[in-house]
Protein backbone atom coordinates (compact mmCIF):
# COMPACT_ATOMS: atom_id res chain seq x y z
CA UNK A 1 0.00 0.00 0.00
CA UNK A 2 1.45 3.23 -1.23
CA UNK A 3 -0.35 6.72 -0.43
CA UNK A 4 0.98 10.25 -1.63
CA UNK A 5 0.03 13.52 -0.25
CA UNK A 6 1.59 17.18 -0.16
CA UNK A 7 0.05 20.37 0.79
CA UNK A 8 -2.71 19.51 3.11
CA UNK A 9 -1.63 15.98 3.83
CA UNK A 10 -0.79 15.85 7.42
CA UNK A 11 -4.77 15.78 7.93
CA UNK A 12 -5.50 13.31 4.55
CA UNK A 13 -2.97 11.13 5.87
CA UNK A 14 -4.31 10.79 9.48
CA UNK A 15 -7.90 10.38 8.39
CA UNK A 16 -6.92 7.66 6.35
CA UNK A 17 -4.70 5.89 8.45
CA UNK A 18 -6.50 6.23 11.19
CA UNK A 19 -9.52 4.41 8.96
CA UNK A 20 -6.96 1.43 8.30
CA UNK A 21 -7.07 0.26 12.28
CA UNK A 22 -5.03 -1.91 13.52
CA UNK A 23 -4.00 -5.54 12.38
CA UNK A 24 -3.36 -4.17 8.39
CA UNK A 25 -1.90 -7.39 6.80
CA UNK A 26 0.50 -5.04 4.30
CA UNK A 27 2.76 -2.19 5.28
CA UNK A 28 2.09 1.38 3.95
CA UNK A 29 4.46 3.84 2.27
CA UNK A 30 4.13 7.02 2.69
CA UNK A 31 5.39 10.19 0.46
CA UNK A 32 4.43 13.38 2.45
CA UNK A 33 6.74 16.39 0.44
CA UNK A 34 8.67 17.89 3.57
CA UNK A 35 11.03 20.81 3.76
CA UNK A 36 14.15 19.26 3.56
CA UNK A 37 16.16 21.85 6.07
CA UNK A 38 14.32 21.28 9.02
CA UNK A 39 13.77 18.24 11.14
CA UNK A 40 10.45 16.38 10.89
CA UNK A 41 8.34 15.24 13.35
CA UNK A 42 5.36 14.03 10.96
CA UNK A 43 5.98 10.28 12.66
CA UNK A 44 5.25 11.31 16.19
CA UNK A 45 2.04 13.46 15.05
CA UNK A 46 0.72 10.69 12.79
CA UNK A 47 1.62 7.96 16.07
CA UNK A 48 -0.81 10.25 18.29
CA UNK A 49 -3.62 10.48 15.59
CA UNK A 50 -3.79 6.75 14.46
CA UNK A 51 -3.70 2.96 15.71
CA UNK A 52 -0.77 1.76 12.98
CA UNK A 53 2.61 2.08 14.12
CA UNK A 54 4.34 5.08 12.44
CA UNK A 55 7.87 5.45 11.82
CA UNK A 56 10.35 7.13 9.08
CA UNK A 57 11.64 4.77 6.87
CA UNK A 58 15.27 3.90 6.94
CA UNK A 59 17.66 2.19 4.70
CA UNK A 60 17.54 -1.62 4.27
CA UNK A 61 15.28 -1.76 6.67
CA UNK A 62 12.33 -5.33 6.05
CA UNK A 63 8.92 -3.51 5.60
CA UNK A 64 6.19 -5.25 7.98
CA UNK A 65 2.84 -5.92 7.61
CA UNK A 66 0.49 -3.17 9.76
CA UNK A 67 3.54 -0.34 9.95
CA UNK A 68 3.52 2.72 7.99
CA UNK A 69 6.69 4.11 6.92
CA UNK A 70 7.03 7.75 5.77
CA UNK A 71 9.96 9.32 3.13
CA UNK A 72 12.42 11.33 5.05
CA UNK A 73 13.36 14.21 3.98
CA UNK A 74 15.00 14.95 1.29
CA UNK A 75 14.89 11.20 0.47
CA UNK A 76 12.87 9.25 -2.01
CA UNK A 77 11.78 5.65 -0.21
CA UNK A 78 11.81 2.97 -3.00
CA UNK A 79 10.66 -0.76 -2.53
CA UNK A 80 12.03 -4.13 -3.80
CA UNK A 81 10.14 -7.07 -4.10
CA UNK A 82 11.78 -8.74 -1.25
CA UNK A 83 9.82 -5.80 0.80
CA UNK A 84 13.34 -3.79 1.61
CA UNK A 85 13.20 -0.26 1.18
CA UNK A 86 15.72 1.58 0.28
CA UNK A 87 16.00 5.55 0.57
CA UNK A 88 17.67 7.81 -2.55
CA UNK A 89 19.19 10.54 -2.77
CA UNK A 90 18.53 10.72 -6.55
CA UNK A 91 17.33 14.15 -8.45
CA UNK A 92 14.06 15.25 -7.50
CA UNK A 93 11.32 14.53 -9.67
CA UNK A 94 8.81 17.60 -10.70
CA UNK A 95 11.14 19.41 -8.09
CA UNK A 96 10.21 17.35 -5.20
CA UNK A 97 12.22 14.84 -2.98
CA UNK A 98 10.49 12.08 -1.83
CA UNK A 99 8.94 12.09 -5.02
CA UNK A 100 5.33 9.87 -5.11
CA UNK A 101 6.03 8.63 -8.64
CA UNK A 102 9.34 6.77 -7.93
CA UNK A 103 7.73 5.39 -4.49
CA UNK A 104 4.39 4.47 -7.11
CA UNK A 105 6.55 2.81 -10.04
CA UNK A 106 8.70 0.78 -7.38
CA UNK A 107 5.92 -1.02 -5.58
CA UNK A 108 4.13 -1.33 -8.78
CA UNK A 109 7.18 -2.88 -10.37
CA UNK A 110 7.75 -5.69 -7.29
CA UNK A 111 4.28 -6.26 -6.50
CA UNK A 112 2.23 -5.51 -9.74
CA UNK A 113 -1.36 -6.35 -9.57
CA UNK A 114 -1.04 -6.33 -5.59
CA UNK A 115 -0.79 -2.96 -5.04
CA UNK A 116 -2.77 -0.25 -3.60
CA UNK A 117 -1.89 3.67 -4.86
CA UNK A 118 -3.82 6.00 -2.87
CA UNK A 119 -2.97 9.73 -4.39
CA UNK A 120 -4.38 12.17 -1.33
CA UNK A 121 -4.19 16.43 -1.24
CA UNK A 122 -1.43 18.19 -2.72
CA UNK A 123 -0.13 21.17 -5.16
CA UNK A 124 1.51 19.88 -8.28
CA UNK A 125 1.35 16.79 -10.40
CA UNK A 126 3.26 14.15 -8.43
CA UNK A 127 2.14 10.95 -8.29
CA UNK A 128 0.44 11.45 -11.88
CA UNK A 129 2.90 9.18 -14.07
CA UNK A 130 3.33 6.55 -10.79
CA UNK A 131 -0.65 6.13 -11.18
CA UNK A 132 0.14 4.93 -15.07
CA UNK A 133 2.66 2.90 -13.88
CA UNK A 134 0.38 1.28 -11.28
CA UNK A 135 -2.30 0.43 -13.55
CA UNK A 136 -0.03 -0.59 -16.36
CA UNK A 137 1.14 -3.35 -13.62
CA UNK A 138 -2.23 -4.32 -13.10
CA UNK A 139 -2.50 -2.73 -9.44
CA UNK A 140 -5.38 -0.18 -8.37
CA UNK A 141 -5.39 3.40 -8.28
CA UNK A 142 -7.57 5.07 -5.52
CA UNK A 143 -7.58 9.56 -6.17
CA UNK A 144 -9.18 11.56 -3.16
CA UNK A 145 -12.19 13.78 -4.97
CA UNK A 146 -10.01 16.63 -6.04
CA UNK A 147 -13.81 18.81 -5.01
CA UNK A 148 -13.20 17.46 -1.88
CA UNK A 149 -9.08 18.10 -1.20
CA UNK A 150 -8.03 20.70 0.23
CA UNK A 151 -5.08 21.36 -2.24
CA UNK A 152 -6.49 19.74 -5.48
CA UNK A 153 -3.42 19.79 -7.66
CA UNK A 154 -1.99 16.33 -7.14
CA UNK A 155 -5.21 14.77 -7.39
CA UNK A 156 -6.78 16.76 -10.67
CA UNK A 157 -3.55 15.81 -12.23
CA UNK A 158 -3.79 11.65 -10.99
CA UNK A 159 -7.61 12.08 -12.38
CA UNK A 160 -6.60 13.36 -15.37
CA UNK A 161 -4.54 10.17 -16.26
CA UNK A 162 -7.66 8.05 -16.55
CA UNK A 163 -5.75 5.13 -14.46
CA UNK A 164 -7.67 5.39 -11.50
CA UNK A 165 -10.26 3.10 -10.64
CA UNK A 166 -12.19 5.10 -7.39
CA UNK A 167 -11.95 8.54 -7.12
CA UNK A 168 -13.39 9.55 -3.29
CA UNK A 169 -14.16 11.47 -0.33
CA UNK A 170 -11.67 11.23 2.14
CA UNK A 171 -13.62 9.82 4.70
CA UNK A 172 -14.40 6.93 2.26
CA UNK A 173 -10.99 5.84 1.32
CA UNK A 174 -9.66 3.64 3.71
CA UNK A 175 -12.85 1.37 3.77
CA UNK A 176 -12.64 0.93 0.48
CA UNK A 177 -8.12 0.32 1.17
CA UNK A 178 -9.47 -2.01 3.75
CA UNK A 179 -11.49 -4.03 1.54
CA UNK A 180 -9.21 -4.06 -1.53
CA UNK A 181 -6.26 -5.09 0.61
CA UNK A 182 -8.62 -8.20 1.69
CA UNK A 183 -9.32 -9.11 -1.39
CA UNK A 184 -6.14 -8.93 -2.88
CA UNK A 185 -4.73 -11.04 -0.06
CA UNK A 186 -6.99 -14.08 -1.02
Amino acid sequence: MAIATSAGGLHGASVVLAGLGPGLSVPVLLVQHLDPHHRTVIAQVLSRRVRLPVKLAEQDERARPGTVYIAPPDRHLLMSEDGVLTLSDSAAVHFVRPSADLLFESVAAAYGPRVVACVLTGSGRDGASGVEAVKAHGGTVIVQDPLTAEFSGMPQAAVGTGAMDFVLPLEEIAAVIRGLVEDKRQ
